[in-house]
């Protein structure tokens, strides 16, 4: 089987029980190119692209769009969710397992905080907004969005000079954001521990947190019950893109065919397009100081008091579902860039944490850290998201970006209108792979330092 090609059709599990295809691909004839399938007219001998604005859905007189997606992590299972049920055929190969890169390791706050420029904050809030509207629209079944907002404090100066333009920013955008004073605060989390040294405390209700397992397990079966095909493990090792459609190639040879491939390979974005002779500065998490790795400490079943993200100048913290917490501490993923582990509960970092967990929260000295990971961020070389189309047949769309949990309900309908439709997403007309030149280099921003910078 090795070299043979497959159309995006085919499913399964190809190392478990090899390939199978779930129907043949109609008629006898060889696939033909994406103009003639869609109806495009042609001029002579010499098949016409079709223009962003033509219509690229189904149900125009010729067979479904074959559409792929490269990762199934929150972006590209947030895409196939999207694309389900609306006659495509839709795949999803995955390398590992679903969830299995950055989504993994995400501390999954909810926000718009501290994103500059503009067009970012308002990209960032519209991720925002579809959380809520999402967990409207599915009030049944297992939550994964909590709207339960982000108290924050700060007690060192350069903290409380950031948080104040935080907060002034916020307001001038028309987003809520209240200066607490201890007791009020308190009110909303009896279990804090304020230090005197706190003078600016700062609450924003529009925020929330995501259980990122919940979260993927809502997209995939919901995306699966829509027709759409997850394979996993499918290791992509090569892209390639044709006047009438695309291919990714296997790690095992295997090739598979589709009108469009959607890259949502977060960190490993720039080495998987540069197969495909197309160039995106993505930081590599193996440059030293790339600012890609970050600690994520996990609790067991913790005796503290907590509904919501607390975000102070030590340690981030949210709840994680059955009493267990995720910590977050910015000033020790130096650390984690150098390539020092992660660890188990009696490992030097994880004594660490709880120390600072109960400096924050009553019942934190209690608390019990069983495991220290080590993630690595998608990050863009200039940190802001990069959506659109990187050849000149428009076939291979690219996503990625750093904020991919909050981002992911907004960006998913925004992707699908351009691969679908060819409407481009205004607003994404600045975040367009297109700024980077041929010689931009992949040095990523500066280390976050102070909560919402990450």
């Amino acid at each position: 089987m090795r070299g043979r090609s497959r159309p995006a059709a085919w499913h399964g599990s190809r190392r478990a029980n090899g390939w199978h295809p779930k129907a043949p691909r109609p008629g006898p004839n060889p696939p033909r190119s994406w103009a003639h399938r869609r109806g495009v007219p042609t001029d002579g001998n010499v098949t016409t692209r079709p223009s962003p604005a033509q219509n690229r859905t189904t149900n125009q007189g010729g067979p479904p769009l074959r559409v792929v997606i490269v990762g199934g992590g929150v972006i590209g299972l947030a895409i196939a969710h999207q694309l389900a049920g609306t006659g495509n055929e839709v795949t999803v190969l995955e390398a590992s397992r679903p969830g299995a890169g950055t989504s993994s390791t995400s501390f999954a706050w909810v926000n718009s905080h501290a994103k500059d420029p503009l067009s970012y904050h308002e990209l960032n809030a519209a991720g925002v907004r579809a959380h809520h509207a999402m967990d409207a629209a599915h009030p049944r079944g297992p939550r994964w969005f909590f709207p339960t907002g982000n108290l924050e404090w700060a007690d060192n100066a350069e903290h409380e000079r950031v948080l104040a333009n935080s907060v002034a920013r916020l307001r001038e955008r028309g987003c809520p954001a209240e200066w607490l004073d201890p007791e009020q605060a308190r009110s909303l989390e009896p279990g804090l521990r304020i230090p005197e040294s706190a003078r600016s405390l700062a609450f924003f209700p529009e925020e929330g947190h995501v259980r990122v397992g919940e979260y993927l397990g809502r997209l995939l079966t919901d995306a699966r019950a829509g027709g759409v095909r997850v394979l996993c493990p499918a290791r992509v090792t090569q892209l390639a893109t044709h006047s009438g459609g695309a291919t990714a190639t296997l790690d095992d040879g295997t090739t598979v065919e589709a009108d469009t491939v959607i890259s949502a390979a977060g960190r490993w974005t720039g080495e998987l397009l540069a197969t495909a002779d197309v160039h995106l500065p993505v930081a590599d998490p193996r440059e030293p100081g790339s600012a890609t790795g970050g600690y994520l400490a996990y609790t067991e079943p913790a005796p503290v008091r907590l509904q919501r993200v607390l975000t102070t100048s030590r340690l981030n913290v949210r709840p994680d579902g059955g009493g267990r917490l995720v910590l977050q501490g910015l000033d020790l993923d130096p650390d984690a860039d150098r390539g020092i582990a992660g660890g188990g509960p009696d490992s030097a970092i994880a004594a660490e944490f709880r120390e600072r967990l109960a400096a924050v929260l009553t019942g934190g000295e209690h608390t019990r850290v069983t495991d220290v990971r080590v993630g690595q961020r998608a990050l863009p070389a200039d940190g802001l998201t990069v959506c659109g189309f990187v050849d000149d047949h428009q076939r291979l769309y690219t996503v990625v970006t750093h904020s991919g949990v909050t981002l992911a309900p907004a960006l998913a309908p925004m992707v699908a209108g351009e691969v679908l439709a060819g409407t481009p997403a205004a607003e994404l007309a600045g975040f367009r792979p297109a700024r980077f030149g041929s010689g931009t280099t992949a040095g990523a921003p500066g280390r976050a330092r102070v909560p919402g910078e990450q």
